[in-house]
């Protein structure tokens, strides 16, 4: 399996793997801390690399990717590293416009408004050729770590990267991309597919290019509530998971463990704790020890 030329690698051998043991549901003499929040966006040598250039810009830069990934381990004793992108990225791919504007956020200049907006979109198996770059971000980090933690990849889950391409940005309601849910659901189904069929082969590139774990972002699942995240979110989070792994296997690519973090979706834990993920990512409103009881015998 190569992505974008990018084959088997000989990487430094790891030396703290207390992360992938956690993850893998393992014994480990301590509990294994990383920081979710990519890179180190409150340590002022970020603001200073970031101020170098454009978000974007900064991201399709596997060298910038690379340095503000390994910044906070440089201050502090972290047992896994995040690689630095973004999950806009894939819509980017995908043959959207996105920028970052500050002060406000990602923006779209041409949202999806209508069904046949969807024609606009390219072929979701070409996203991966033009994601090279966040796969050389991944090796050069993994060289650079030299071993001394793993490093994760991510990408955003389905209905999260389809609330920014129809909202065209943030949004404290997701108003329009529920309304698709509501009027449009072939349409929000044919968007969810192609953007599951776009996730694949990129999270799986990653993994060639050097990713030792993955986490899937379903960042704005607190905007469904149980029944359409049932129908509209949950069966694109499994699909990510079945499909990935088989295209490991297929691939003769070691497994990885895979993460689930859905924000705000405390009302469907025994749901994600089933679709195919070693680890569920907890958020500030779950308390750990309720969480763990609500899924005794589920996982």
């Amino acid at each position: 399996m190569e992505a974008n030329g990018l084959g088997s690698q000989d990487f430094p051998e790891l030396k703290n793997d207390t992360f992938l043991r956690a993850a893998w549901g393992e014994d480990t003499d301590y509990t294994p801390v990383w920081c979710m929040r990519q890179a180190g966006r409150y340590l002022p040598e970020f603001r200073e690399t970031r101020a170098a250039q454009d978000f974007f810009s900064t991201c399709r830069s596997p060298e910038a990717c690379c340095e503000l990934t390994l910044q906070p381990l440089r201050r502090f004793p972290l047992d896994a590293a995040i690689i630095f992108s973004d999950i806009l990225v894939v819509p980017q791919a995908l043959g959207m416009e996105v920028t970052m504007v500050p002060g406000k956020g990602p923006s779209f200049p041409e949202p999806l408004r209508e069904e046949r907006d969807l024609e606009r979109l390219r072929d979701p198996v070409t996203v991966a050729s033009e994601l090279g770059y966040v796969f050389q971000a991944i090796t050069l980090t993994r060289r650079r770590l030299a071993g001394r933690v793993p490093l994760i990849g991510f990408a955003g889950a389905p209905w999260t990267l389809m609330t920014y391409m129809v909202e065209g940005g943030s949004s404290s309601t997701m108003a329009q991309a529920k309304r698709w849910l509501y009027q449009r659901p072939q349409a929000s189904h044919q968007l969810l597919r192609i953007l599951t069929d776009a996730l694949v082969p990129y999270l799986v590139g990653q993994v060639a290019a050097g990713a030792q774990a993955l986490q899937l972002f379903e960042s704005h699942a607190g905007h469904l509530g149980p029944q359409l995240f049932s129908k509209f979110a949950l069966p694109y989070i499994r699909d990510v998971a079945k499909r990935v792994k088989a295209r490991l296997q297929e691939a003769g690519l070691a497994p990885v463990p895979l993460i689930i973090f859905a924000k705000d979706g405390h009302f469907a834990l025994e749901e994600l704790a089933q679709a195919g993920y070693e680890v569920v990512g907890l958020d500030w409103t779950v308390a750990p020890e309720k969480a763990r009881r609500r899924l005794d015998g589920w996982c």
